[in-house]
């Protein structure tokens, strides 16, 4: 990362730190008018630092080697395709796979963060789900918090040499349930019950909870099964995302 690029990553900071932290502050695909103004531009200002890195991060990956724009694309669109099944959910929100941990586990989470916030704003236009006034909370919590988790699930995989295809049904699994941790964290904020923030919370995690831990079960198994296909049919392409590293399918 070159100066100029860490000055404005370290504006895009202290901009979120200043502006993103407000007393009242919340809300994954939460729908359109579900969020209070300030809550929608409080979650704006605290994902804005993740895009700025996210930005940076694909735009080195792209000047390495210009074929890596093929998988990225693909990465993009698997989140596109498989967020976009829904099951009804909580009041003013839904349980479904995020696709996030593919794209993490490939180019990093930095990069998941601008793949994930194309696919909401489409979403959100041609599809009616999520919304554009709480599309910094949807992404925060789908294309920030989870595909950070996934990463790092899927490093400490390798390091421990755990198996590189279950390392990444860990990451894509963990990465989906943590994104709804979030979530119910951020409306827990937004609607907290009279008992306290807490309670809210759990009772947030206990509607998501029977729909979303067998999604996140179903989500590890499709992203191995995409994994095992582009080991077959697109490795060079892997070599240089760095996925396969100097090893041997």
């Amino acid at each position: 990362m070159t100066r100029g690029q860490k000055k404005l990553l370290l504006a895009s900071v202290v901009f979120a730190v200043f502006l993103g932290i407000a007393p009242n502050v919340s809300a994954m695909h939460v729908m359109e008018g579900y969020l209070p103004l300030g809550f929608c531009i409080a979650w704006g200002f605290v994902s804005l630092p993740f895009l700025v890195k996210g930005f940076f991060s694909i735009q080195r990956k792209l000047q390495k080697n210009r074929k890596n724009i093929t998988v990225l694309a693909m990465s993009g669109a698997f989140i596109f395709v498989i967020s976009s099944l829904k099951i009804p959910s909580v009041t003013g929100s839904c349980s479904h796979m995020t696709g996030t941990g593919l794209g993490a586990v490939l180019f990093g989470p930095s990069a998941v963060s601008v793949l994930g916030t194309i696919v909401l704003i489409f979403q959100a236009v041609l599809l009616g789900h999520g919304g554009l006034t709480t599309l910094g909370a949807n992404t925060f919590s789908m294309a920030a918090a989870g595909p950070f988790l996934s990463y790092g699930v899927y490093r400490f995989c390798r390091k421990c040499r755990i198996n590189r295809r279950v390392g990444v049904f860990l990451a894509a699994a963990l990465g989906d349930l943590f994104t709804y941790c979030i979530t119910s964290f951020q409306l827990a904020i937004a609607y907290p019950a009279e008992e306290g923030m807490l309670v809210s919370m759990v009772k947030f995690l206990g509607v998501f909870a029977p729909t979303q831990l067998p999604l996140a079960i179903v989500e590890g198994c499709l992203t191995v099964i995409i994994m095992i296909t582009l080991e077959n049919y697109a490795q060079p392409e892997l070599r240089s995302a760095g996925y396969l590293e100097n090893e041997k399918v």
